[in-house]
């Protein structure tokens, strides 16, 4: 019976790995091709499993850019978090989400490019299109928490607004140019001195 129990815990491990590896490699593939059309056989290749293989685990090709969408949200999701938990006021609470926006596990070449690709499949994606509107809520929300105590509940839904507008132009800027290394300072810096600006007395 133990003997069993380790095997099952082993190829459990063995899918999560292999599926972990998939959705990186979707997420590469997508931004060397700069688009969508990218065939499971490609990113099966990247993961080094077979094409069978990626279609046993996320079913169509659009399963797995699904799955890489909300992998990259998830990842967004933890970062703020842990940044929200260290903060001790509210500006600092706005700052965690900036900070969180721009982290290294976010504002990265393959996940920036990605992302881009993913706005547009949006556009004939319901599901694509829904786990924007998650992120959009997520980020607007989580400013507005920081932002009401320093502004009021009614100016903190417009800075919040104005700030999520500009994060998304900082990631658009840094996705139609490629060639520019992302440069996560400057762009937080950026975003904080518009926010100063709003809340100065």
């Amino acid at each position: 019976m133990t003997q069993l129990k380790t095997s099952r815990l082993g190829r459990g491990g063995i899918e999560t790995e292999r599926r972990q590896a998939l959705i990186g490699a979707v997420i590469g593939a997508v931004e060397q091709a700069g688009s969508i059309e990218v065939t499971m056989a490609d990113i099966a290749a990247r993961a080094g499993v077979s094409p069978a293989l990626a279609h046993h685990y996320f079913g169509a090709k659009d399963d797995l850019l699904i799955a890489a969408m909300r992998q990259l949200l998830r990842e967004f999701r933890a970062e703020v978090t842990r940044r929200l938990i260290a903060s001790r006021t509210p500006r600092e609470r706005v700052s965690a989400v900036i900070e969180a926006a721009f982290d290294e596990s976010q504002f990265r070449r393959e996940a920036i490019s990605a992302w881009l690709v993913f706005y547009v499949y949006a556009r004939r994606s319901s599901e694509a299109a829904r786990l924007l509107r998650v992120y959009f809520r997520r980020l607007e929300t989580n400013l507005i928490s920081g932002l009401e105590p320093l502004v009021g509940p009614v100016a903190a839904v417009s800075v919040a607004a104005a700030a999520g507008a500009m994060i998304d132009g900082v990631w658009l800027r840094q996705a139609l140019t490629p060639l520019t290394a992302p440069d996560r300072a400057a762009a937080v810096r950026m975003i904080e001195r518009v926010i100063d600006a709003e809340i100065a007395p």
